[in-house]
């Protein structure tokens, strides 16, 4: 087993996601809105993803000692860099799941929800928990859910796979023509989404998807580490897919979750 099996073996779930019917059925703002205040759980716990590996394979502990791989080290904390604290239109530092929310208010989308659930976090609650209390689809907590689960194994080369394999560059360029389409069409505030959609199409660039699978390929030692990578990297595109669908059947019925 090796990157080159792994990709092989996901290039069909990838195709589904790529080629998903949620994106042509996206045909007004109301759609976007109904993307945005679903899509916006991935786009945070991704950070609970990132910083996981950035555990991992970095040094967050003092006194500090240098982690084994300078090289993904650097990786990692240049990602970190980027999603925490990358400049908006303003030049203003933050994180992108805070430009994601900007753009939600400038789109009329509701943030409810997402701020329940931060504000049930800051209470102490559990994720499971935070989840219960919040009204959104199955298909969303199911989502974040397995984040999780992924987290809870303690395995970088798990981590590092559905990272890799599961969270990057799965939203096409097809949905920011179709998103810059429905802002031109309708006189529609989008310009936030669409800035966010290009920073994370450039910072995931032809440097960090290299990076990514050589990070996979240095934390796999094993039959039995390769084989747990190509299980969660499924799972993880599967969960997406079942994700897309859920929204999509939102965006047909023109119901959002509030």
């Amino acid at each position: 087993m090796n990157i080159e099996n792994i990709t092989k073996e996901l290039e069909p779930l990838r195709v589904q996601l790529q080629t998903h019917s949620l994106y042509q059925d996206i045909k007004d703002i109301e759609g976007v809105r109904v993307f945005m205040q679903n899509h916006v759980f991935a786009v945070w716990d991704f950070m609970s993803l990132l910083k996981s590996l950035q555990f991992h394979l970095t040094t967050v502990n003092v006194p500090w000692i240098p982690s084994s791989n300078p090289k993904t080290r650097r990786f990692i904390n240049e990602i970190v860099l980027a999603e925490e604290s990358d400049v908006n239109q303003a030049g203003e530092s933050v994180s992108h799941f805070e430009m994601y929310l900007n753009a939600m208010q400038e789109a009329g989308a509701d943030t409810l929800q997402i701020n329940r659930l931060l504000q049930q976090l800051c209470d102490n609650k559990t994720v499971e928990e935070g989840l219960e209390s919040i009204a959104t689809i199955d298909e969303v907590k199911d989502f974040v859910e397995f984040t999780f689960q992924v987290i809870a194994t303690n395995k970088p080369h798990i981590i590092a796979a559905v990272f890799t394999f599961g969270r990057e560059d799965l939203i096409p360029d097809m949905f920011i023509a179709l998103v810059k389409s429905i802002a031109s069409s309708s006189g529609s505030a989008l310009t936030h989404l669409i800035y966010y959609l290009e920073r994370h199409i450039e910072l995931d660039g032809d440097e960090h998807g290299p990076l990514s699978l050589e990070m996979v390929e240095t934390l796999c030692t094993n039959k039995k580490e390769w084989n747990e990578a190509l299980y969660y990297s499924k799972k993880a595109l599967e969960k997406r897919i079942t994700l897309w669908t859920g929204i999509h059947t939102m965006v047909k019925c023109n119901i959002v979750s509030v």
